[in-house]
């Protein structure tokens, strides 16, 4: 890691006084007859390190980070509130952004902004000695974020190899540890990423069978055997952060032993925080479309559909999500139709649990029903599902979810005669 080599004080000499710059702005010291001693090393009194970093810029990025919050009052323009890159002086004595100003005046207006003064010459005179102090100051201040920067970069790249070695509640503190750096330092999401720590975390989460004790998988053997499921939640959870940031590719979640791996968290039902984590991080996964037949190719349609009766209703809303994902393509319509539970299951939570949670199953059985009708209406229709589309569509449900209602219901009597069908709708029922 580069090493930090802390940058030359800057000084200000004025009637034989030594300041440095915080001092300068402190006391307002910014007029003529001041040199700026470290900072001007051109022959000519040019800002020699303004060569090396570009002031607009380390403002715009000392900006994106929340860095430039306590920047002096003098540093900043009256007239758009922020910092100066090329300060001007008018004849009344105020400084603005030149831009700023010379908008200003282009409007017909010469008056001083502040002030209010009539202006009797309305000559800009560069302020080249606020100008040095505003590149010196956000020079300091920008070296040093970019240490911490490094610092923090460093430490995470430690910790992500930290996971490869450490076992037990330490791998459960590694983790926490990574996930704040991770969620408090944005610009760390790439290197993190880059550093292949999403298929340490899959390997985590991965398939392994009692049998697999070789030195290679041991550290996950270990995992499974030592507060697994606290271990995993944090696995999910960073693993969400990380598919947040802006360098992220989705084939890096691709691994079906990562679905596997939450898919066996839902499945555990000793701790429903790993379910709901499990779940959580598995919807967001199936939002990748290019990811949803790695998905089915575990056999995830099956294990949700045969949870669903189980699940809690957050639970069982987002597995009704990830369902209604996977039905969207091919593979995971074909897994819905061979799943003899689908129907069932998926008919139950209609007008139950809340609107959301009515929409995916709708969703999910159309696909189903449309894709074999001859095979599912009548079985979906001896299940009840013609007496739950009723009530939607006289529900205050919204018009969508309405017409889907509608049309599944005009699929399921394509085979019926009036009266029969009235029968199935079990309409003089209570429904239980």
């Amino acid at each position: 890691m580069p090493q930090f080599q802390q940058p030359a004080c800057w000084r200000l000499e004025a009637g034989g006084q030594v300041m440095d710059v915080d001092t300068a702005v402190k006391d307002g010291i910014l007029g003529g007859g001041v040199v700026i001693r470290g900072l001007l090393d051109g022959k000519d009194g040019t800002l020699d390190t303004a060569k090396k970093h570009d002031l607009k810029e380390m403002i715009e990025e000392m900006d994106s980070a929340a860095e430039a919050d306590d920047v002096p009052i003098v540093f900043i323009c009256p007239i758009s509130l922020e910092p100066m890159v090329d300060p001007v002086t008018l004849c009344t004595g105020q400084t603005y952004e030149r831009v700023n100003i010379l908008r200003w005046f282009s409007t017909g207006r010469l008056t001083c902004p502040t002030t209010m003064q009539d202006i009797w010459d309305d000559t800009v005179t560069p302020n080249r000695t606020l100008h040095q102090l505003i590149h010196s100051w956000f020079s300091q201040r920008f070296l040093r974020t970019t240490k911490r920067s490094e610092d923090v970069e460093g430490r995470a790249r430690d910790l992500v190899q930290c996971l490869k070695k450490v076992k037990g509640e330490a791998k459960v503190q590694t983790l926490k540890e990574l996930h704040k750096i991770v969620a408090a330092h944005p610009s760390v999401e790439k290197p993190v990423i880059d550093s292949g720590v999403l298929s340490i975390l899959s390997s985590l989460l991965g398939p392994f069978t009692s049998h697999a004790v070789g030195s290679e998988i041991s550290l996950v053997v270990d995992m499974l055997n030592e507060g697994t499921t606290k271990t995993k939640i944090q696995c999910t959870r960073f693993i969400e952060v990380l598919m947040g940031a802006k360098s992220f590719r989705s084939e890096t979640i691709s691994s079906p032993s990562l679905s596997a791996g939450l898919l066996r968290m839902v499945k555990d039902k000793r701790d429903p925080d790993g379910v709901s984590a499990g779940l959580s991080l598995l919807k967001i996964i199936c939002s990748h479309n290019q990811v949803r037949s790695s998905i089915v190719s575990v056999r995830a349609v099956a294990q949700l559909v045969e949870q669903l009766p189980e699940l809690s209703p957050n639970s069982l809303e987002s597995a009704l999500q990830i369902l209604d994902d996977l039905a969207a393509i091919p593979e995971g319509r074909t897994a819905l139709k061979d799943c003899p539970q689908t129907i069932p299951n998926t008919v139950r939570p209609l007008m139950k649990v809340s609107e959301a949670c009515t929409r995916h199953a709708l969703s999910i059985l159309w696909a189903v029903c449309k894709l074999a009708p001859e095979e599912f209406v009548s079985v979906a229709v001896e299940g009840g599902l013609a007496t739950r589309l009723l009530l939607v569509i006289q529900s205050d449900c919204p018009p969508a979810l309405k017409k889907q209602a509608s049309d599944l219901l005009k699929l399921c009597s394509l085979n019926y005669t009036a009266t029969l069908f009235i029968s199935k709708c079990k309409l003089t029922r209570t429904m239980q």
